[in-house]
């Protein structure tokens, strides 16, 4: 198993490990309530994040920086040749009228075309404002009039439609292109006249405290705020996680390392895990979407060597190896093989890191895990591409068993932790301390501590400075140099992160418990065939939960069992078989509280929860208050007997 022996090897690199220094910070009681990470990259004294395709141009130029699909391949696209095509639709901007400072928006699928647009808005001197390709008319309406860009490039006819319906009442609605229409192309064309010189003097009048992007958050409530991010944010978010894990990776892995990245480029993880891929010179594929159906033949295609993503991924990857298996008649062999996969990963990863008894596997147990490894966990690889070996989840926490899956499986996932005001993640699990169920130590550079109320709060080089045109949002979040995240935590003896929830999410039942819905939830997604859930109980005498069946689990669910493809999700909800299996999913997340806070009754209700009917974030969060006014009834009927 290739993780197993990157574990071995990784014992031979104690001196990689060292390179991390870390302080801990304890209150009078001897509990760990600050953990401070020094920085491993040096900041930058000038110059900017739009330097670097000219960097590798220059030093390695005929090196391969990204790979594009075309016509159904992947060609390769040099240092050089990208450096070129930034420069030329840089120049284009500029003659459309782009000034320094100026704010051009993009509302795309994540694509090769973004990528070089995003560095061309910099090399020009102008700042990116990303847009959710899935955002409404009203929500375009916002963020451009807020922004005040002048220009927005599309996607497609579809987005493009979307921006004219929702800035048709501004004075002055801005200019659109359209990436399928040829938008590079005729940027390229537009600034033919304009000289290399002009580009290089935008670009290097650019600092390290210049704003360089204003990311909107896509909030769960109100009106999204824009986070203005300078080149030095991103240059410390980018530079000390390239510090921190490439040099590890690449000495016990051996591999040259590869990703597609498949992440919205509009989300703040996708954009600085690009700019790291192009700043350690590793090779990039893009894919546009994260559905399941679109995402795996692209990784068998591509094969990259890590990947970053959200835990609904590794949830569809298991959900998608028990169907497989249960299509066969193999069901019980992929439930004994996910329980196996979890004592074994748990042992080893005892072992290694000397905790527990850290005796690791014993004969009959390794027995078991080799005989699922060619049964089972193989075929999960070959999902992922066949050279996968480590992978980053953020977003929302992963289920502690579903990681020990994929750790025997041979695929080391670590947690990550972070929000757009940390320009993506303030910590990360360390590649040779691997800590399943926390969210790891503070970024190099970053410091996090424990409020008294037990909030985390983030400092360092990566938080962000204001919010645009709302320094009322700013001043409530920024205080000292420490900003408020709003995310319930603890730090365990070592400094290690656990979130446990968001602060204003937090349920209080007329009994006075107080429950973090958060895990809960996390621990129901992870159970096929939940779909999305939402927990309630807030003044109520016990915890509830509203949940949606995943579509894909259901057709599965109705083919096995032999009932028709068309069966009305009317019946199904109401289908005794089909409760009961929800009932499992609600056992396994009860099993993480206490009882007076676990899930005490449910509804299955026929709905889904999706962007577009405006009850999920782009980034796959629930909106609380938008689902709970839509499933009122269902919610009271909860209580009613």
């Amino acid at each position: 198993m290739g993780v197993r022996r990157d574990l071995k090897r990784a014992r031979r690199h104690a001196d990689l490990a060292a390179r991390t220094e870390t302080e801990l910070v304890r209150d009078a009681t001897g509990r760990v309530r600050e953990v401070r990470t020094a920085p491993m990259a040096t900041a930058p004294a000038a110059g900017s994040m739009a330097d670097l395709p000219f960097t590798n141009a220059a030093e390695a130029p005929g090196d391969v920086a990204l790979r594009r699909r075309v016509n159904g391949a992947w060609r390769p696209v040099t240092a050089a040749d990208f450096a070129r095509e930034v420069t030329d639709v840089a120049k284009g901007l500029i003659a459309s009228g782009l000034e320094p400072g100026g704010r051009v928006a993009v509302m795309s699928r994540t694509r090769y075309e973004w990528t070089v647009l995003d560095f061309a808005i910099w090399a020009a001197g102008g700042q990116s404002v990303p847009v959710y390709a899935t955002s409404s008319a009203e929500q375009v309406e916002w963020i451009v009039r807020d922004s005040g860009a002048r220009l927005v490039v599309t996607e497609n006819a579809e987005n493009a439609a979307t921006v004219t319906t929702g800035t048709a009442g501004h004075e002055r609605p801005p200019r659109l292109l359209q990436f399928d229409a040829g938008a590079l192309a005729e940027l390229t064309a537009l600034g033919r006249g304009v000289s290399d010189e002009e580009v290089t003097k935008r670009r290097t009048a650019l600092t390290p405290g210049t704003a360089a992007t204003v990311c909107y958050t896509s909030g769960t409530t109100g009106r999204p705020k824009g986070c203005v991010l300078t080149h030095a944010n991103l240059h410390a978010e980018a530079a000390n996680t390239v510090e921190l894990l490439h040099p590890v990776f690449k000495a016990v892995t051996g591999q040259v390392a590869s990703t597609l990245l498949f992440l919205p480029l509009a989300h703040i993880l996708g954009r600085t895990l690009q700019l790291a891929c192009l700043m350690a010179r590793i090779e990039l594929g893009h894919c546009p979407g994260i559905k399941p159906d679109e995402l795996r033949p692209m990784l068998r295609e591509f094969r990259p060597t890590f990947l970053v993503g959200v835990p609904y991924l590794f949830e569809k990857i298991h959900d998608t190896g028990r169907a497989t298996a249960e299509r066969m008649g193999r069901g019980a062999s992929f439930d004994r093989a996910h329980r196996i996969a979890v004592r074994f990963g748990r042992a080893y990863l005892d072992k290694f890191t000397g905790t527990g008894k850290g005796k690791g596997a014993g004969p009959g147990l390794y027995a078991a895990w080799a005989l699922y490894d060619l049964l089972v966990y193989r075929r999960i690889r070959k999902e992922l591409g066949g050279r996968l070996r480590y992978a980053i989840s953020g977003g929302s926490p992963l289920d502690r068993d579903l990681n020990l899956f994929f750790l025997a499986a041979g695929i080391m996932v670590y947690e990550g932790y972070g929000l757009t005001e940390t320009t993506a993640a303030a910590t990360i699990v360390p590649p040779l301390a691997p800590r399943p169920g926390t969210v790891g130590l503070p970024v190099p550079g970053t410091a996090v501590r424990i409020a008294a109320d037990g909030e985390v709060q983030v400092s360092g080089q990566v938080v962000f400075g204001s919010y645009l045109n709302n320094p009322e949002a700013t001043s409530a979040v920024l205080r000292d140099g420490w900003f408020s995240t709003g995310d319930l935590g603890s730090l365990d003896e070592d400094g290690y992160l656990a979130i446990t929830g968001r602060k204003k999410d937090i349920i209080v039942t007329s009994g006075g418990k107080n429950v973090s819905p958060a895990v809960l939830e996390d621990r129901l997604r992870s159970r096929p065939p939940i779909g999305q859930c939402l927990v309630v109980g807030d003044n109520r005498p016990f915890v509830a939960a509203l949940i949606t069946l995943d579509p894909e689990a259901v057709a599965h669910w109705l083919s096995v069992r032999g009932l028709p493809a068309g069966t009305p999700m009317s019946e199904v909800v109401r289908d005794a078989r089909m409760r009961a299996d929800v009932q499992k999913a609600v056992d396994h997340a009860n099993r993480a509280v206490s009882r007076a806070e676990s899930i005490r009754a449910f509804a299955l209700v026929e709905g889904e929860f999706t962007e577009e009917n405006g009850l999920l974030t782009p980034s796959l969060k629930v909106k609380r208050h938008a689902a709970a006014a839509a499933y009122a009834r269902e919610i009271a009927e909860l209580y009613s007997s």
